[in-house]
């Protein structure tokens, strides 16, 4: 059995999600396996990466999001790790052997992750001070975005079984999600070094789709604090957060003629205006 399980979700990326896949296969450290989810591609995926043969796991299924993809690698696989990689992203050759190393070193962590490299339109591209990372108890940092990339992360299974994996009902934001709950019951290892790609910039990118992904990252706070789980700073703290996201998307249906909408994230901050005090 391997001790890392790589999983890489894929939808109509055909050429970016082999690229994906040989940043996997150059890995220095060599004790993985590798699932492909194919997400309902029809661009010819699940044709073109035969070339591998026994040297992937490949499993297509209809298209139910990238949370659904994920879920279902995991569930298939068994390594003590798992290891996300979105097919859009690529991995340095020693990413592998340092966090896995990082990890055994560190048992008190249950997930790790590493800085990144930015591609937008093929330009490297600087992380603003916002994008800042950080080791320990990082709940509060993750509230206003999200700050660790599935790509970049290494988890025990047992950390992903307990948290139930990825919330399929959000179509985007579920990486927030999945940090938010990690991060308010676990600290978490930064390994302050660039061992991925990640690049962007081009329509099909799930966070680029739509204008107000905070209405996703809103559904997850509101989730959240009903969890027993959070202390009462934690609740503090998630509820401010959503009370700031809530008049923000306001102000943002307003400017676009949707009063309705507007008033309703309105209502939803003054009830949560208490908890944040």
């Amino acid at each position: 059995m391997a001790t890392v399980s790589v999983i890489i979700p894929t939808y109509n990326r055909v050429s970016k999600v082999k690229e994906a896949i040989e940043s996997v296969l150059k890995q220095t450290y060599r004790d993985f396996e590798l699932w492909v989810v194919d997400d309902g591609s029809t661009d010819g995926t699940g044709e073109a990466l035969k070339e591998w043969g026994s040297r992937i796991k490949y499993i297509a299924q209809e298209n139910g999001g990238v949370s659904a993809a994920r879920n279902v690698g995991a569930r298939l696989s068994r390594g003590k790790y798992l290891a996300f990689l979105d097919s859009d992203d690529l991995w340095e050759p020693r990413k592998l052997e340092t966090q896995v190393r990082c990890m055994e070193e560190n048992p008190q962590f249950s997930l790790s992750y590493t800085d990144e490299v930015w591609i937008r339109k093929g330009v490297r591209v600087n992380q603003k001070k916002k994008h800042a990372k950080y080791s320990g108890w990082i709940f509060e940092k993750c509230l206003p975005l999200c700050i660790i990339s599935p790509s970049s992360a290494l988890m025990k299974r047992s950390l992903f079984d307990e948290m139930g994996g990825f919330d399929e009902s959000l179509p985007v934001c579920e990486d927030y999600d999945f940090w938010l709950r990690v991060t308010s019951r676990y600290p978490v290892l930064f390994i302050e070094k660039e061992l991925i790609v990640k690049r962007g910039g081009y329509a099909d990118q799930l966070s680029t789709r739509s204008w107000g992904n905070d209405r996703y990252r809103l559904m997850a706070l509101e989730k959240l604090l009903c969890s027993p789980d959070l202390t009462a700073e934690e609740k503090r703290m998630a509820a401010g957060e959503l009370v700031k996201k809530c008049h923000i998307l306001s102000r943002g249906f307003s400017k676009r003629g949707k009063g309705e909408e507007g008033r309703r994230y309105e209502e939803l901050a003054n009830r949560c205006e208490a908890y944040s005090e």
